[in-house]
């Protein structure tokens, strides 16, 4: 497939969930194409990163299910930063082991699992909507952290084959496995479509993370992460990342910044990008 024969599958109001971790091997390519469509009212599901920010700027989420958004080696996106400030975006807060756990619920099809994860802070307080449940073996009283049931997943990996098995090579999964599994649709993006027996060639078994049984699409997306991380592939673009976080502050400096990045094809985004010259700031 390509990104635009995904969101073209993708429909307004839709819960989507989008992998990686931070600013580490997000799905970029798949976020510009929704960037460029008319959807709005996303509920999105992340570990959030520059998606989270591009997506509220632009006026797609409705509402936010996150653990953080971080930018990792620059703690805050500011695009979310705003969003959030200004009261544009509903949010779920929650501790990232709920999220995972919130996932996990959904992709056994439980309603809630019980956890631990989130007591003693005010995750209750801040999520009225959370229930607790007593241990009907102990009497412990957790929390019941409701599934986090997606409409469609988008995550990006290393490689992938023809039919949807896919493949990790750098240090983590993330959650990209639990994100295809809660969804009823699920895309990966991948830097190389290759065939089915090149991924256990050079790498352990274990690394082809995403099972074909749970993808509904492949985008083969050469620098698709960009500008996150993509290990070992290529690192995240730390010039880029600057770039973009200094013009977000700026009215007009980010009007010129998406005109020149993020108005125009993920052709025209990565020509863009392969003009800059070497060590050089994008703005």
């Amino acid at each position: 497939m390509t990104e635009e024969d995904v969101v073209g599958r993708l429909r307004p109001g839709m819960t989507i969930g989008i992998g990686g971790w931070g600013s580490r091997r997000k799905p970029m390519s798949l976020v510009r194409a929704i960037l460029r469509s008319g959807l709005t009212g996303l509920t999105v599901v992340s570990y959030g990163g520059p998606d989270v920010g591009l997506l509220c700027a632009a006026g797609k989420v409705k509402k936010l299910v996150f653990g953080f958004v971080s930018l990792d080696s620059i703690p805050l996106d500011p695009l979310f930063r705003a969003a959030r400030q200004q009261g544009r975006i509903e949010v779920a807060e929650y501790d990232e082991g709920m999220v995972q756990l919130g996932l996990y619920a959904a992709a056994t099809r439980v309603p809630f699992l019980p956890t631990r994860a989130g007591l003693g802070s005010l995750v209750v307080d801040t999520n009225p909507g959370l229930r607790m449940v007593v241990d009907p073996y102990g009497g412990e009283e957790l929390i019941a952290m409701p599934a986090l049931k997606l409409d469609a997943a988008l995550v990006h990996m290393n490689r992938a084959d023809e039919q949807g098995n896919a493949q990790f090579l750098g240090p983590d999964p993330y959650f990209d496995d639990l994100m295809c599994a809660a969804a009823d649709e699920a895309y990966v993006s991948c830097e190389q479509i290759v065939p089915t027996e090149e991924l256990t060639k050079v790498a352990h078994p274990v690394t082809v993370r995403i099972s074909r049984m749970l993808v509904t699409g492949v985008i083969e997306a050469p620098n698709g992460a960009h500008f996150t991380s993509c290990v070992p592939d290529y690192g995240r673009d730390e010039a880029f990342q600057r770039a973009y976080v200094e013009a977000a502050g700026e009215p007009g400096r980010w009007a010129a910044f998406s005109r020149r990045f993020l108005e125009g094809s993920e052709a025209d985004y990565q020509r863009a990008v392969a003009a800059l010259p070497s060590g050089r700031e994008a703005s």
